[in-house]
């Protein structure tokens, strides 16, 4: 069986949206649940913390309330511990159980607090994409229409997060945040769910200069199963997602890229990429084309890479 990394998941949205879901059950409505992780070999599994649009005037209390869902319903002894540091990522390496890291998707709900953010750090967050699509009060999102950067209090925010041990991802960031933020941190940054602009033009998806800047950075690329970011025309299938990788390896970064599926985050999927438990089909299409080093690369030696060497000690 495969070992896996991946970058990016909504499950806990799912699980804030309806308190019924149970993550240790065979759940059909949760494209990752812990059945699917252990068929597939997921070993480590990033746990976005995102808001759902249609809740009204989200606050902080919401957010706590992710993280209340995840330690009360997910983590578990000799199952699913959290990741916060190298140690922990080692010990879940070493020993038969899974790893969770949890990920700030959108920032809006810490309101440029930096004790808020201290507060979810001491949690246990580790990572933090600064927008969704729009904007908000750090910066504009890819898709706000006035294609802003990053307000003085979000600059601010960059060097926060530099000293506190979050590390940065700008998946969903506008263009000009992007290199703002690729000029401000003194640390790597990653891309935990995005795709190739050259090969499908999705404003999701990063330009070549991105994905250079992102490899310059030693940071790293999710390759995201999203259909609509993987093709832009008709059904996608995992062979669409080869593409991506091919085209990311031209740029020098075969080193640097994972996968970040964004499951429990679409409402449609890659043919043979319907959840979790399916992260076999993409092995089997990545034997056909690459080497055994390379495939172990992509799936989880460049993320634990990463980690082992950008978490806290």
């Amino acid at each position: 069986m495969p070992t896996i990394i991946d970058a990016h998941c909504d499950a806990l949205m799912k699980m804030f949206v309806n308190r019924k879901l149970d993550f240790y059950q065979d759940e059909p409505d949760l494209d990752v649940n812990y059945e699917r992780m252990a068929e597939a070999g997921v070993k480590v599994q990033f746990f976005a913390l995102f808001l759902p649009e249609a809740l009204e005037r989200p606050g902080f209390e919401h957010l706590l309330e992710y993280i209340d869902i995840f330690y009360r319903k997910v983590q578990r002894k000799g199952m699913v511990s959290l990741i916060k540091n190298q140690s922990d990522l080692r010990t879940v390496f070493t020993k038969e159980r899974h790893g969770a890291i949890l990920s700030l998707e959108g920032v809006d709900v810490l309101a440029g607090n930096e004790m808020y953010a201290r507060i979810v750090y001491q949690l246990g967050v580790r990572f933090a994409g600064i927008t969704w699509n729009y904007a908000n009060w750090a910066a504009d999102g890819v898709m706000e229409p006035r294609k802003g950067g990053f307000t003085l209090r979000g600059k601010k925010f960059i060097k926060e997060c530099n000293d506190l041990g979050i590390i940065l991802d700008v998946s969903h960031l506008s263009v000009k945040g992007f290199w703002e933020l690729a000029e401000l941190s003194q640390k790597p940054f990653i891309a935990s769910h995005s795709n190739a602009l050259a090969v499908c033009p999705h404003p999701r998806n990063l330009n070549d200069e991105q994905i250079k800047a992102i490899i310059k950075a030693d940071g790293t690329i999710g390759i995201t199963f999203v259909p609509y970011f993987v093709r832009s025309e008709g059904p996608a299938r995992i062979t669409d997602i080869l593409r991506h990788i091919d085209h990311v390896c031209s740029l020098g970064g075969a080193d640097h890229l994972g996968f970040g599926s964004d499951f429990d985050g679409i409402k449609e999927w890659v043919h043979g990429l319907e959840h979790a438990g399916r992260y076999g089909n993409l092995v089997d299409e990545l034997c056909k084309h690459y080497k055994a080093s390379e495939i172990e690369a992509f799936l989880w030696g460049n993320w634990y890479r990463f980690l082992e060497k950008n978490l806290p000690e």
